[in-house]
C-alpha cells in the first residue's frame, strides 16, 4: 500500500509541480564562475531532508519513484549494470538491489546521516555487486571489463582506482557530481565538497572528487536524457530543490568549462591571463620558479623559468588556484 500512494502521490507531484518553478533561475541570469556557483548554492541549499531508512518515506521510497523502470513502473533501473529489477524487493539480503553514492561517502566522510548522506538527487538505484567494485573509486576512463550476472555492463575497473560506467550514464554521473561540488560548500556543519583532478586511494576521506576533467568530456559526450529529466522532476518534488545542472547544462561550462577566467592579482609584479587551457604568467623582473597549489593546499604543478619574465602553464583544469612565483609572489586565480 505505502508504494501505490507513494506512487500517486509522486505521479500528482510531477504532472502539477514536478516541472522547473517560473522564476525559479532568475538569480543567476548573467552570471559565470565563482558568482554563478555561488548563486545556485543559495538556490539549491536547505532542501528537505530524508531517513536513509525509515518506517516512513525514506530513500528506498524516493528511488523507486526517480530511478522507475518507463517501462515497467514496478522496477528500477540499476544505473551501472542497466538492469531492470523489482523496487520493492530493496536490498533484500543482498539479492535486491542498493543505494549508490555517486559522491562517495568516504569522500568528505559524511555517511548517510541526513543532508549529503541521504541527498537522493546523489543517490542512485544500483546492484550490489557493481556497488561494491566501484566502491569509492574516482570516475575516470579505462581499464578491465565489469561483469555482472555473466553479461558485460560496459564500465570499467582502472589499476589507478578508477571506474568508468557505461556510455548511457556518464553524462548522468558528471551532473550529479557537478550538483554535489555546488549543493556542500562547508556551511551549517555540512561537507565542503569540491571537483579536483587527483584520484585519491581509497583510505583518503578528503572531500574532494575527480577527475574534473573526465567527468567535463562525459558531460557533453552525453547529453540530458528524458530519464534524467524526469528523475529530477520527481526528486524536486521530495526534496524541494533540483539539480540546476540537469535543467540547465550550460552552467557547466559557465562554471568550470572554458569561460573566462576571474582573476584577482595579489601583487603589482605579477599578471596572469587564462586562455586555451594555458595560464601566462609575466613579471614586471625575472623569475625561477612557479609553485601551483589547488583548494586543498596540494601542489599540482611546478615549473622553472629559468630567469625570464614570463611564463606559459599548461593548467588545463578548473577551480580556485594558488600561483606562487619563486616562493613569495602570489597570484590568486579562480578558473
Amino acid at each position: 500500500m505505502k508504494r501505490i500512494i507513494l506512487g500517486l502521490l509522486c505521479l500528482v507531484g510531477v504532472n502539477s509541480y514536478g516541472q522547473i518553478p517560473e522564476g525559479y533561475y532568475s538569480s543567476t541570469i548573467g552570471l559565470e564562475g565563482i558568482e554563478l556557483k555561488d548563486a545556485l548554492y543559495n538556490l539549491i541549499k536547505g532542501h528537505k531532508e530524508y531517513y536513509y531508512t525509515s518506517s516512513s518515506t525514506d530513500t528506498w521510497d524516493i528511488l523507486k519513484e526517480a530511478d522507475a523502470d518507463e517501462s515497467n513502473h514496478e522496477n528500477v533501473i540499476l544505473i551501472y549494470s542497466g538492469e531492470s529489477v523489482n523496487g520493492e524487493q530493496e536490498y533484500n539480503s543482498g539479492n535486491g538491489w542498493t543505494r549508490e553514492h555517486v559522491w562517495a561517502k568516504s569522500r568528505g566522510d559524511f555517511g548517510t546521516d541526513k543532508g549529503a548522506g541521504t541527498d537522493c538527487h546523489n543517490l542512485k538505484a544500483c546492484s550490489a555487486s557493481v556497488n561494491s567494485t566501484r566502491s569509492n573509486r574516482a570516475f575516470g576512463e579505462g581499464g578491465s571489463e565489469v561483469w555482472y550476472n555473466n553479461y558485460f555492463t560496459g564500465c570499467y575497473k582502472g589499476t589507478d582506482y578508477t571506474f568508468e560506467p557505461r556510455d548511457e550514464v556518464k553524462g548522468d554521473v558528471a551532473r550529479i557530481i557537478f550538483y554535489m561540488a555546488t549543493r556542500y560548500n562547508g556551511d551549517d556543519g555540512e561537507p565542503d565538497l569540491d571537483l579536483t583532478e587527483m584520484v585519491l586511494p581509497s583510505t583518503d576521506k578528503q572531500p574532494i572528487h575527480g577527475i574534473q576533467s573526465v567527468l567535463l568530456k562525459w558531460h557533453k559526450e552525453d547529453p540530458v536524457d528524458d530519464f534524467e529529466v524526469n528523475r529530477n522532476n520527481v526528486v524536486y518534488t521530495f526534496q524541494e530543490n533540483r539539480n540546476p545542472f540537469v535543467d540547465h547544462p550550460e552552467f557547466v561550462d559557465l562554471i568550470w568549462g572554458n569561460a573566462t577566467a576571474v582573476n584577482t592579482i595579489s601583487n603589482d609584479e605579477l599578471d596572469c591571463l587564462y586562455t586555451g587551457g594555458v595560464m601566462h604568467i609575466t613579471s614586471s623582473t625575472v623569475f625561477y620558479k612557479v609553485d601551483v597549489y589547488n583548494i586543498t593546499g596540494q601542489k599540482v604543478l611546478s615549473n622553472k623559468a629559468n630567469g625570464s619574465k614570463a611564463m606559459d602553464l599548461p593548467l588545463n583544469k578548473h577551480g580556485l588556484f594558488l600561483i606562487v612565483v619563486d616562493g613569495k609572489r602570489t597570484i590568486k586565480v579562480s578558473l
